[in-house]
């Protein structure tokens, strides 16, 4: 399997959506509008996975605040089930830590997800809180975790 990695387009907004609808049933998943509205953002960033020309993940990525130093925050990442366990969510969560490079990321996880946070700690997340019923739908608590950027070796 060839998996081909590059940016996310408007019309890749209802697929994007329906795989939403699958990973995350029970916890709003995002509809199609909203994946519409993050594309047209100056400040926001997504990257996509394709394997054989369909969308099998995306993940985005906004820029906090309006100079420097500026702070990240993951938005949503999301891969195919059929295609999860082959490394495709993290290539997609290393490509927008290359994007945000030398800043702070955060983002938020479903205390329940045990492969994502161990994904996100490999990659050098830590935990720093809980969000209690994060996931209004659910009631689902989330961590808040958090990746500094490397230090200048000079």
């Amino acid at each position: 399997m060839s998996v081909v990695y590059g940016k996310l387009k408007p019309s890749d907004a209802a697929r994007c959506a329906e795989l939403e609808s699958q990973l995350f049933e029970g916890d709003d998943p995002w509809p199609e509008r909203a994946f519409l509205a993050e594309l047209r953002a100056k400040h926001i960033h997504y990257v996509s996975a394709r394997a054989d020309g369909k969308l099998v993940g995306y993940a985005g990525i906004a820029r906090l605040g309006r100079v420097r130093p500026y702070e990240y925050e993951i938005h949503t990442i999301g891969v195919d089930p059929e295609y999860q366990g082959r490394g495709i969510g993290r290539r997609l969560v290393s490509e927008l830590i290359e994007l945000a490079c030398d800043s702070v990321i955060f983002l938020e996880v479903r205390t329940d997800n045990t492969p994502a946070i161990s994904l996100y700690e490999s990659l050098g997340f830590v935990n720093v809180g809980l969000r209690r019923r994060y996931y209004r739908a659910s009631g689902a608590d989330a961590y808040t975790m958090k990746r500094l950027p490397p230090e200048d070796p000079s």
